[in-house]
């Protein structure tokens, strides 16, 4: 026993009934029922009426009785570098003991401190080579911007 299917509704043709249509482009279309044909002839999609089987898939109607079973991803651990830094280089920080650690960060604190001391005294030594020529330094006057004196607002009172 062949079961076919309505090539409109979806639903399942049981033989001896069922219409079967040949086009005209050579293409044989079977339906459930006139009331099938009548709609596929209308040209309406299936998709949209509500009783049909396309209709059921497409907005997920009856999945529970299916109940399909679905498979959780488990997550998978992925260790990456960041960008400038290998992986082997993060482990070895991650192992460093925190005494050696804190040890490290004051020798960066003390050389930004000494670096600063440096520039500080560079600067010193420029400022008197200026006052050596003779010259007085002259601080830049502001200049002032010709601004229109704020009269009464046109247009606020009727």
């Amino acid at each position: 026993m062949k079961l076919e299917i309505c090539n409109y509704s979806g639903y399942k043709i049981y033989p001896g009934h069922g219409k079967r249509v040949c086009k005209i482009d050579g293409k044989v279309h079977i339906y459930l029922n006139s009331k099938c044909q009548r709609s596929a002839d209308m040209r309406r999609n299936p998709r949209r009426v509500t009783w049909t089987v396309y209709y059921r898939r497409k907005h997920k109607k009856g999945a529970a009785e299916q109940e399909t079973k679905k498979r959780t991803r488990r997550t998978v651990k992925f260790q990456r570098a960041i960008t400038g830094v290998t992986w082997n280089e993060i482990l070895a920080k991650r192992n460093q003991q925190p005494e050696f650690r804190k040890a490290q960060r004051q020798d960066a604190i003390n050389a930004a401190k000494q670096a600063k001391k440096v520039k500080a005294q560079q600067k010193k030594v420029t400022q008197p080579s200026a006052l050596k020529t003779g010259k007085p330094v002259k601080k830049p006057e502001k200049v002032q911007k010709n601004v229109p004196k704020a009269g009464p607002k046109k247009g606020t009172q009727r």
